[in-house]
């Protein structure tokens, strides 16, 4: 738990529910909830807390839903944090007295009222202790600590889930809060919210956060999140955009239902994750209705898959999502999966082993669910939308980036939307009229062979962001090289012309590709 909460392993598709009632919901009562926020301060059950606690091998080993380490470490602690990780993290039994120590204003028979626990059972390994009922956890980014609340993950209930689960923190959700720009806004939304993972970022930059989700389950456990922060949230259950009819935002977040799952008897659905559509058709969709709901220069950040028959490019695919919907678009390919590893990997994740009979008879369903649309490939992305605040026409970035970005990426998010907006609404000379800068985090290679004059190869290679690494000519080299923040570019390209004897009518045309896509992704600044 160093620098976030451990995610949870998700329920996988084809998983069948567990049996039996799906676990309750934690109930608000403010009185207790203030209790127990103070006691979960005073017990350092935060970040920082639970890694002393735990070791950097047991963290690291939790990461990875390998929870015997945690218990090793936690077993014999008198520290309350570890009473708190055995609990609410591990799922295992705590003794009530070690609990009262731990929390001493809330108490086991406040964890009980507030439905955070039942009493453990007789065939339990602490009898009179409590279990938890849910998962109840640290998590943060780089300046703040909150407590999630969700549902128990599949390691610590030791069982499948219910297709009701409400996830905590997970790959997806890291990813999406990662790469959300954070400006101060107006107002927020937090489209599917879960149990309320982006709300928790949105409600640090927003002065209003409406948070939506279909499910009433996830609705409750988002609602005693926020109560326990003590964050105020506009809660509203609804399909998508529903809830919100009508209604504009600055900044819109999205995790959405986006894996592809067959839509055939046999196969569950997951609410947090299966949207019940055929293929990407939900997301598709859901980003061609967007730009209703954004203000003029308001921003959408989401999470998508896309289907990919053979030999179709990804940037044909996605972009006919765009076309018409008036908005500008960056989008990132972050994965491209064959359909086979992408089915696999859904299954498996599910805890069935290759080889068994519902591992083969699921894997199957997902393999003639995408043959029978003639998809090849998976890919996986980040989608970034943007209402227009000029009359103009809007500008479109389909990029392709499967190496290690900066973490986390908003700020460069951020700085990308403002430089191409400002590339889309200014011309070349105004363009060639600003002294224009290599950014701080900027490196030049050369490589060439011993003893030769010239290198053969010249590029920048930059330290955040994107972390793109762009090949140069000799003449973008020298036009870069000589960004200094002084000169303006057209400055610059006159004394090239003088020095490499060309028209400066060439040198500008050579040069404003290259200083285009430099400046928009902050290359140079």
């Amino acid at each position: 738990m160093a620098s976030s909460s451990p995610p949870q392993s998700p329920p996988a598709p084809g998983r069948p529910g567990r049996s039996g009632p799906v676990p309750p919901t934690p109930v608000v009562v403010p009185a207790l909830l203030d209790a127990l926020r103070e006691d979960l301060t005073e017990a350092a059950y935060t970040l920082e807390g639970t890694g002393e606690v735990l070791g950097e091998r047991a963290a690291a080993a939790l990461h990875r839903e390998q929870l015997l380490p945690a218990d090793l470490a936690t077993r014999d602690s008198d520290e309350p944090a570890a009473a708190l990780v055995r609990l609410f993290v591990l799922g295992l039994p705590v003794g009530a007295p070690r609990l009262a120590a731990a929390l001493p204003r809330t108490g086991p028979s406040g964890l009980l009222d507030l439905g955070l626990a039942r009493r453990a059972g007789v065939g339990d390994e602490v009898r009179g202790g409590l279990l938890a009922t849910c998962d109840l956890r640290p998590y943060g980014d780089e300046r703040h600590t909150w407590w999630l609340v969700s549902d128990l993950g599949e390691a610590a209930t030791g069982g499948p889930l219910p297709t009701e689960h409400v996830l905590g923190v997970g790959g997806a959700s890291t990813t999406l809060s990662s790469w959300t720009p954070r400006p101060e806004v107006d107002r927020g939304l937090d489209l599917g919210t879960g149990s309320g993972v982006q709300a928790l970022h949105l409600s640090t930059h927003a002065r209003a956060v409406v948070a939506t989700d279909l499910s009433a389950r996830a609705l409750a456990f988002a609602r005693f999140t926020a109560a326990l922060n003590g964050i105020g949230l506009d809660l509203r259950q609804g399909s998508l955009l529903e809830p919100v009819a009508g209604e504009t935002f600055d900044l819109v977040v999205s995790n959405p239902p986006f894996v592809i799952t067959p839509r055939v008897a046999g196969v569950p659905v997951y609410g947090y994750r299966d949207g019940g559509a055929t293929g990407d058709a939900l997301v598709a969709g859901l980003v061609r209705e967007l730009g209703a709901h954004l203000r003029p220069g308001g921003v959408a950040q989401l999470l998508a898959n896309w289907e990919l028959a053979e030999d179709e490019d990804w940037r044909d695919r996605v972009g006919g999502w765009l076309e018409g919907n008036g908005l500008d678009a960056w989008v990132v390919q972050r994965e491209e999966q064959d359909v086979s590893e992408y089915a696999g990997t859904w299954v498996r994740d599910g805890g069935h082993r290759p080889g068994s009979p519902a591992f083969e008879e699921l894997y199957a369903a997902w393999l003639a669910d995408f043959a029978a649309r003639g998809v090849e490939r998976v890919g996986f992305g980040v989608v970034t939308l943007q209402r227009p605040a000029t009359e103009r026409d809007p500008w479109r970035d389909l990029v392709d980036v499967r190496t290690p970005v900066a973490s986390p990426m908003g700020p460069a998010v951020l700085h990308g939307l403002h430089a191409r907006t400002w590339l889309a609404e200014h011309t070349d000379d105004e363009l060639l009229d600003v002294p224009w800068q290599v950014a701080d985090d900027i490196t030049e290679e050369r490589v060439g062979r011993p003893g030769a004059p010239d290198p053969q190869v010249i590029q920048l290679r930059q330290g955040g962001g994107l972390r793109r690494v762009v090949r140069l000519d000799t003449l973008g080299a020298g036009f870069v090289g000589a960004c200094d923040g002084e000169l303006s570019a057209g400055q610059l390209c006159a004394g090239l012309a003088v020095l490499t004897e060309v028209a400066v009518d060439q040198v500008r045309e050579a040069v404003l590709p290259v200083l285009r896509d430099l400046v928009k992704d902050g290359l140079l600044r």
